[in-house]
């Protein structure tokens, strides 16, 4: 059988272009390459709102900490993300933040936090993980997992439920948040509930057909992915030398993992390493749900949340959310 040219890109859903269009032209209107990561830096703190401004009218409390950082390292900052009316033993989450381990700060995810805070009485976490290039390799998830230390052994004082601790995010949050989970599983660490693994940045080899297809196009393209995997992992990528706390996909053994959701568009670079990950989580006798989106760019529900594929996008999540959390049905 012969197949199809990679290079053909599968077709946006067309209810989607407009929201890509504005994604493109707020978050990445500097094209990422590694002579622009400040720039880029500098651009993120300009669509970045302020944890006020992104509370205010909320249903919502937060509150900025520090908490110790890894051996060695640098204690943390973090923001603690509360339901106004929080029940007792709340479900407890460690959001995140995307940006390809290279942009964006704590911040840029706490907008799931209220979501979450608002719709499942959750209490939230964000970490301000270290950025590479001048942090590379596994410091970021380092001090993600870190942060899930200080969530499970503060669990009483913040009212959390410890049975029910979910990690969290999209892109490279996704990605670390796999980290995560593969630490917790391996160190003996705190028991997650699930993994939520949005548009899931995972394999530092860039070489699906799916990246192939978004070279030059759409939201995150192959040079972005390939700019931010080269801050990561400066000569260790491609190598066996790189972690799978850095890029989970490297990971031999993917069993005894907490349940995993993965969503990806079928219109983006991270299509095909979603779509492996979750067959080896089943091939390792693990659970997995996932969820490939027709037609859909990286980030598609954010930007464009009232196409129809977005509102199936969300509440298969939902739905996902409140078994895991084991939360009524809404």
């Amino acid at each position: 059988m012969t197949l199809a040219s990679p290079h053909h890109p599968v077709p946006y859903d067309p209810a989607l272009v407009p929201g890509l269009t504005a994604f493109r032209e707020l978050v990445e209107r500097i094209p990422l390459r590694a002579d622009t990561i400040l720039a880029n830096r500098a651009h993120f703190a300009t669509i970045i709102p302020p944890i006020e401004q992104q509370v205010a009218g909320r249903a919502v409390t937060a509150e900025n900490a520090v908490i110790p950082g890894p051996a060695g390292a640098a204690d943390i900052e973090i923001t603690i993300v509360r339901p106004v009316r929080q029940a007792p033993d709340a479900p407890g989450v460690l959001s995140i933040h995307g940006g390809g381990q290279v942009l964006g700060t704590r911040f840029f995810g706490t907008g799931e936090l209220i979501e979450l805070a608002e719709q499942y009485g959750a209490v939230g976490v964000a970490v301000e993980y270290r950025l590479s290039p001048e942090h590379p390799g596994t410091a970021a998830g380092e001090d993600c997992y870190a942060g899930l230390l200080w969530l499970a052994a503060n669990a009483a004082d913040l009212g959390i439920d410890p049975e029910r601790l979910l990690v969290s995010g999209a892109s490279a949050g996704g990605g670390l948040s796999a980290a995560v989970a593969l630490m917790a599983r391996d160190r003996n660490g705190p028991r997650l509930a699930g993994q939520l693994l949005n548009c899931p940045m995972l394999d530092d080899r860039n070489e699906t057909v799916s990246a192939r297809q978004y070279d030059g196009i759409g939201a995150w393209d192959r040079n972005n992915n390939d700019t931010a995997w080269d801050a990561i992992l400066g000569s260790d990528r491609f190598t066996d030398a790189v972690s799978p706390y850095a890029a989970p996909a490297r990971a031999t053994d993917l069993s005894r993992l907490p349940p995993a959701y993965i969503e990806v568009g079928a219109a983006e670079v991270f299509r095909d390493e979603s779509i492996e990950y979750a067959g080896r989580i089943w091939a390792a006798g693990g659970q997995a749900e996932l969820h490939v989106w027709s037609g859909a760019y990286h980030g598609f529900s954010g930007f464009s949340p009232d196409a129809i594929v977005s509102k199936a996008a969300i509440a298969a999540r939902d739905s996902w959310l409140r078994r895991t959390l084991r939360l009524p049905r809404s």
